[in-house]
């Protein structure tokens, strides 16, 4: 029996010394579904990597041996032995698989309830799993699908965005309580992500002006500039800067530290006891842990924002509920739609055989009419076609109605019975079709 399988580790099962061991390596994803391609446990799969979650969703026919391989390709990901991850690892089957894809997609199972980043990683990752690597099939296909549905739903019916509480506000309220007064400080903001964007832009609401941007490709640093009114840097300036600016926001893809704690550690003195504020929203992190033990200076990575993420939480959760049972709701459906792949086959056996028979007669009563108009002729297709549709529509009808019933298999084997469709698939397997 076909089943459904999530497995994975997010911010709330693994930390982000854990995960950024699966995130380093931006080629992961398609490693990991050129091996969901190729293994023999995996009928169709897709892989999602963020900075909060890394999670295999795939079917299978085999439960056991598919985990074992799953585990087995975080190992390979990460160079971690299995036995340093497992622990970490939450896996979903089926009806409660379902409903996990369902409430990452509409942003309820986020650090921040809301936020809506993560629809947009889901959409990329279902993307290079159908275009790229063709992993994704019937089933996944529907239930991604299914997902962005769900997920359109809960931010349209109801207020589940308005109660986000993003990383842009987190570092504002840091800021304050390091700084007090935010108006004459200067923020050097590295890298092109876009949480560390939104952190700028409310700061920038919050009263400071003067922005620096560092970035790899230095085309975007300045179009991103000209949006904070700042000025574009190089990378390599960026030891420099650390002398003059007193927020740093890093959101980069590099796979090493952008910051070094000697860095930071040489810069001190110079600065005269000014405090220096890191926020690293990057995965990999892009600031030196450890920078963290030098005086004056307060660096706060992904996971130390979560604390701070408590406001608005009465509004979150009275919205969360109705998100939770629009999620309950599409989860129904979805299960209705899985049950009745078992009949489908014996559905189109049907409507097969009906069709070759009407035609069959509608050829042989063609040959015996001599003089028909070509409409006349299609008028007497189109009412064979409508014949034909009303007769088996009752029969398709009780099918579905049985599906996820324990009478399904005796019905189906009456209908099999009843229209002898068993020759119909003799037939295609003569026909080698």
């Amino acid at each position: 029996m076909m089943k459904i399988v999530n497995i994975g580790m997010n911010h709330e099962s693994a930390p982000i010394e854990l995960r950024e061991c699966l995130a380093r390596d931006k080629d992961n994803i398609d490693r990991a579904l050129a091996s969901m391609r190729e293994s023999q446990w995996i009928h169709e799969g897709l892989f999602l990597s963020t900075c909060n979650r890394i999670e295999a969703i795939y079917t299978t026919e085999s439960a056991v041996e598919a985990e074992k391989w799953a585990i087995g390709l975080f190992s390979r990901l990460s160079h971690l032995p299995e036995e340093q991850f497992t622990p970490n690892l939450y896996i979903h089957e089926d009806i409660e698989a379902i409903r996990h894809v369902f409430r990452v997609a509409s942003s309820l199972d986020s650090m921040i309830v809301g936020e809506p980043q993560i629809l947009g990683q889901i959409k990329e990752a279902y993307h290079k799993a159908v275009a790229k690597e063709k992993t994704s099939g019937v089933i996944i296909n529907r239930l991604m699908h299914r997902a962005f549905h769900v997920a359109k739903r809960i931010r349209t019916e109801t207020r589940i965005a308005e109660a986000a509480v993003s990383i842009s506000y987190a570092a504002v309220e840091l800021a304050k309580k390091i700084f007090y007064e935010l108006n004459d400080k200067k923020v050097l903001l590295i890298g092109a992500g876009e949480m560390a964007e939104l952190a700028a832009r409310h700061l920038l609401n919050h009263g400071i002006e003067s922005f620096v941007v560092a970035n790899r490709s230095f085309e975007k640093a300045v179009q991103i500039a000209e949006t904070f009114h700042g000025k574009a840097v190089f990378l390599e300036e960026i030891e420099a800067l650390l002398l003059e600016v007193d927020i740093i926001i890093s959101s980069t893809a590099s796979t090493e530290y952008v910051i070094h704690y000697e860095q930071v550690k040489q810069c001190l003195r110079k600065r005269r006891n000014r405090p220096l504020f890191f926020i690293d929203i990057a995965v990999p992190r892009d600031v030196d842990p450890r920078v963290n033990e030098l005086g004056n200076v307060y660096l706060y990575d992904i996971d130390d924002l979560k604390g701070i993420i408590e406001v608005n939480t009465t509004l979150r959760k009275q919205e969360s509920i109705k998100a939770e049972r629009i999620i309950t709701e599409e989860v129904i459906r979805f299960k209705r739609w899985l049950e009745t792949l078992d009949i489908v086959p014996t559905i189109i056996s049907l409507k097969d055989k009906v069709e070759a028979i009407r035609k069959a007669e509608v050829k042989k009563s063609l040959s015996g009419l001599r003089g028909l108009t070509p409409s006349q002729e299609k008028a007497m297709e189109s009412l064979t076609v409508s014949l034909a549709e009303k007769i088996i529509h009752d029969p398709i009808l009780v099918l579905k109605e049985r599906a996820g019933r324990s009478s399904k298999d005796a019905y189906l084997d009456i209908v099999k019975k009843l229209f002898k469709l068993d020759d119909v698939v003799d037939e295609r397997i003569s026909n080698g079709s």
